[in-house]
C-alpha cells in the first residue's frame, strides 16, 4: 500500500512541480550554452593569437585531398608524396632525412623535405624503454613547430643546409615543404623567403580552412582518408622496417621480457616488416597520395635496430647505390666555403679543434672525462698551440673550468671561437639563403617575380663550426658519444676541407 500512496503525493504537486522543473531546466540550459560559447570563443582567440593572421585554427575541418590552387593542380598532377616527423637535434634530423630518402626511393614517392627544427623542440622519447610519442602526436607537434618557424620568420630548409644534389633528381624527386604547403594546401609562406624563387610561391592568400585542412591531412589527425592519406601508426615499439630480407612478419630479436612488460604495463611485440610489401604496389597505401610517417630515427640496439634495418639491397642496384651515397651528405657549398675561409683568414695557422659538448643531456655529467681527453691531447703537443674551441658552454661560464686555464695560458695556447654575429658567419648566411638550394627541385610556378617579406638570416653557427673543425690539421678532440663529433670525424675522413 505504500507505493500507491507515494504516487498520490506526486500527483498532488504535479502542476506546480512541472512548472518549476521546466523553468529550472530552461535556465540551466541557457547558462550552459552561454558558458560553452564563451569558452569556445576564448579558446579560438587564444589559439589564433599563437599563429600568423592567415593561419588560424578551428574545430570544424573539411579535408580536401588535392592541390588547393590551380597552379598546384598543374604542377603536382600525378605526384605521390611521403612525409615524416623529424625531431630532436640536427644530427638526428639529418639521420631521419637519410632514411626518408631511402623510403621515398623504395616506394617511388616524392619526398617532402622539412625545415630544420629548433634543437629538441620536438622530442620522440626512448625506444629502448618503449616510452615514445605516438606517430600522430609527433606529426602534430612537428606541424605546430614548423608553423612557429614560419610565423617567426626563422624558416630554413634541410635542403638549404645539406647538399642533396648527389641524390636528387638522379635517384628520387624531392619537394621543399614551402612549395608543397603553398601549391597543395594554399598556404601563404610569406616570411620564409630570401629570394625570387621562394617569393613566387608565397603570394597566395591562405585561410583558416587551408591551414586546418593541411594540418589535419599531414598529421593524420582524423585517421586515414581513402585514396588520399595513409597515416602510418607503427613505431619502434612494434615494428622494424626492412627491405628484401625475406623475413616479413617474423619476430625481431629484440623483445622486452615478460617481467619488464608487466612492470611497465605494456604488451608490445616487435615484428620485422618489409617496407615495400607494406606500402608498395598492391597495398592499401598504393593509391594514397600522401604517405605520412612519424619518426624515422633508428640506431643499433642489442643486436638489432630500433626501427629501420635497411643497410643493403643486393638485388636492387638503384637502392644499393643510394644507400652508399647517403652515408655522407655534405653541407651546402656556401657553408663549406665559409669554414675554409675562417681557417685560412681568421686562424691562419695550423690548429687543433676541440669540440666540447658540456650542457646538453647526458654530457653535462661528464665534464671530467671530456676535459681529460683534451688535456691528454695538449700534453702531447709542443710549442704555441692554436686551438679552435667549439662548445655549448658560453665564454662567460668558463670561470673555474679547464677552459679558463688554457685561455689564461697565453704563452702556450692561442684560442679561437666563433659567434653567430661574426662577419664570416653572417656573410655565409647571406650567401646561403641567396642560393635558394631548397627550391632547386622544381615544382615552381612559371611566374617567378613574386614579392614578399624577407625572413631572418638563419642560425648557421653549428654547421660552420663543424666545417672549421674538419679543417684542423693538428688534430681533433671530440666529445665521446656526441653525434656532432661523429659528423666532424666523417668530414675529416672525407677530406672535405682541401686547403
Amino acid at each position: 500500500m505504500a507505493w500507491p500512496l507515494n504516487r498520490s503525493r506526486w500527483r498532488k504537486k504535479s502542476t506546480e512541480s512541472k512548472r518549476y522543473f521546466i523553468f529550472l531546466s530552461l535556465t540551466l540550459t541557457f547558462l550552459f550554452i552561454s558558458l560553452f560559447l564563451f569558452f569556445s570563443s576564448f579558446a579560438s582567440s587564444f589559439q589564433f593569437s599563437l599563429l600568423p593572421k592567415t593561419l588560424s585554427r578551428s574545430h570544424s575541418t573539411t579535408i580536401q585531398c588535392g592541390p588547393q590552387t590551380l597552379t598546384g593542380a598543374k604542377s603536382l598532377a600525378g605526384e605521390r608524396f611521403i612525409w615524416y616527423a623529424p625531431h630532436s637535434g640536427f644530427s638526428n634530423q639529418l639521420s631521419e632525412l637519410k632514411n626518408a630518402i631511402i623510403f621515398a626511393a623504395i616506394l617511388n614517392r616524392t619526398l617532402i623535405v622539412p625545415p630544420v627544427l629548433d634543437h629538441h623542440a620536438v622530442a620522440l622519447g626512448s625506444c629502448p624503454k618503449f616510452r615514445v610519442t605516438s606517430p600522430s602526436d609527433l606529426r602534430n607537434a612537428v606541424w605546430d613547430h614548423v608553423m612557429d618557424l614560419v610565423r617567426d620568420q626563422r624558416y630554413i630548409s634541410m635542403a638549404d643546409i645539406v647538399d642533396l644534389s648527389s641524390v636528387s633528381p638522379r635517384a628520387l624527386k624531392i619537394i621543399d615543404f614551402r612549395i608543397f604547403a603553398s601549391l597543395w594546401c594554399g598556404l601563404n609562406m610569406d616570411g620564409t623567403c630570401h629570394g625570387n624563387l621562394c617569393c613566387a610561391i608565397s603570394s597566395v592568400e591562405s585561410t583558416s580552412n587551408n591551414f586546418n585542412s593541411c594540418r589535419s591531412l599531414l598529421s593524420g589527425l582524423y585517421g586515414n582518408v581513402k585514396q588520399c592519406l595513409l597515416a602510418v601508426e607503427e613505431d619502434c615499439r612494434t615494428t622494424v622496417w626492412t627491405y628484401q630480407q625475406g623475413n616479413d612478419g617474423t619476430l625481431d630479436s629484440f623483445q622486452h621480457d615478460e617481467q619488464f612488460q608487466k612492470r611497465k604495463k605494456i604488451s608490445f611485440v616487435r615484428q620485422r616488416r618489409d617496407l615495400y610489401k607494406a606500402f608498395g604496389p598492391g597495398s592499401e597505401a598504393e593509391m594514397a597520395k600522401i604517405l605520412s610517417f612519424g619518426s624515422l630515427f633508428t640506431s643499433p640496439y642489442k643486436g638489432s635496430e630500433l626501427y629501420i634495418d635497411i643497410h643493403e639491397a643486393p638485388t636492387d642496384s638503384r637502392i644499393q647505390s643510394l644507400l652508399e651515397d647517403i652515408q655522407f651528405l655534405p653541407f651546402a657549398p656556401e657553408l663549406i666555403a665559409a669554414g675554409k675561409e675562417i681557417a685560412q683568414n681568421k686562424i691562419k695557422e695550423p690548429f687543433l679543434c676541440a669540440q666540447l659538448r658540456l650542457l646538453d643531456g647526458q654530457f653535462k655529467n661528464h665534464w671530467k672525462t671530456t676535459f681529460s681527453a683534451l688535456r691528454e691531447k695538449l700534453q702531447s703537443l709542443h710549442g704555441l698551440i692554436h686551438i679552435f674551441i667549439m662548445t655549448d658552454l658560453p665564454t662567460s661560464n668558463w670561470t673555474g673550468t679547464y677552459l679558463e686555464d688554457i685561455a689564461s695560458n697565453t704563452k702556450s695556447y692561442k684560442l679561437y671561437t666563433l659567434t653567430e654575429n661574426d662577419k664570416w658567419v653572417v656573410q655565409a648566411a647571406k650567401r646561403l639563403v641567396a642560393a635558394e638550394r631548397g627550391f632547386s627541385s622544381g615544382f615552381l610556378p612559371r611566374n617567378k617575380n613574386g614579392v614578399c617579406s624577407p625572413a631572418l638570416l638563419p642560425d648557421i653557427l653549428l654547421y660552420v663550426e663543424e666545417i672549421v673543425c674538419s679543417c684542423a690539421s693538428v688534430g681533433f678532440v671530440g666529445t665521446a658519444g656526441s653525434t656532432i663529433a661523429e659528423s666532424i670525424v666523417m668530414m675529416r675522413m672525407r677530406n672535405i676541407c682541401k686547403l
